[in-house]
C-alpha cells in the first residue's frame, strides 16, 4: 500500500465509505420497517422465501447475512407471528424448509413500499442516472469480491 493511501482515514477509503453507506442504509431500513413490525433480516427472509419457497435455515441465514444460530431465533419469532411456516424436509428430517404465509406476503408488500421510499430518497439526492451507475459498480464489486 502506498504511503499516501495509508494516510487516508479508513472512513474515507473505498471500503470504509462502503461500510458507512451500508450501515446508514441498514439504520434507515430498520427505522422504516419498525412500524410494520419487521427487522431488516426478517424482511430479507420474507423476500428470499417469496423468490424461492422452501429454503433451509442455512440458505436463509446467508440471504439475511446472519449466522444459522441467529436465523433459528429469527424464524421462530416469525413463525410465532404467523409470517412463515416451516416443514420438515421429506429427505432430511432435521432440515426445516421455510414458507411465507398469506400474512407474511401482506407484511412483505408493506415492507417493499417502505424500502422503496428509502431508496427514492437516496435517488432524489443523487439522481437516477448516478444511482443506476452506482448500482452497476457495486454489483461488479460484489461479483469480483465473491470469486
Amino acid at each position: 500500500m502506498s504511503t499516501l493511501h495509508s494516510e487516508i482515514p479508513v472512513a474515507r477509503r473505498f471500503g470504509g465509505a462502503l461500510k458507512l453507506a451500508q450501515h446508514a442504509l441498514r439504520t434507515r431500513l430498520d427505522e422504516a420497517l419498525r412500524p410494520i413490525g419487521l427487522t431488516t433480516p426478517q424482511c430479507a427472509v420474507l423476500s428470499a422465501l417469496e423468490r424461492e419457497p422452501g429454503q433451509s435455515n442455512a440458505a436463509l441465514a446467508r440471504a439475511a447475512f446472519v449466522t444459522p444460530q441467529t436465523m433459528q431465533s429469527i424464524l421462530a419469532n416469525m413463525e410465532r407471528n404467523g409470517l412463515v411456516t416451516r416443514e420438515a424436509d421429506p429427505d432430511h428430517g432435521r432440515i426445516l424448509r421455510g414458507f411465507i404465509t398469506a400474512q407474511g406476503r401482506k407484511t412483505l408488500m408493506q415492507a417493499h413500499a417502505a424500502i422503496l421510499d428509502v431508496e427514492a430518497a437516496v435517488m432524489a439526492a443523487i439522481g437516477e442516472r448516478e444511482a443506476e451507475r452506482l448500482t452497476s459498480v457495486l454489483t461488479r464489486c460484489a461479483e469480483l469480491l465473491s470469486k
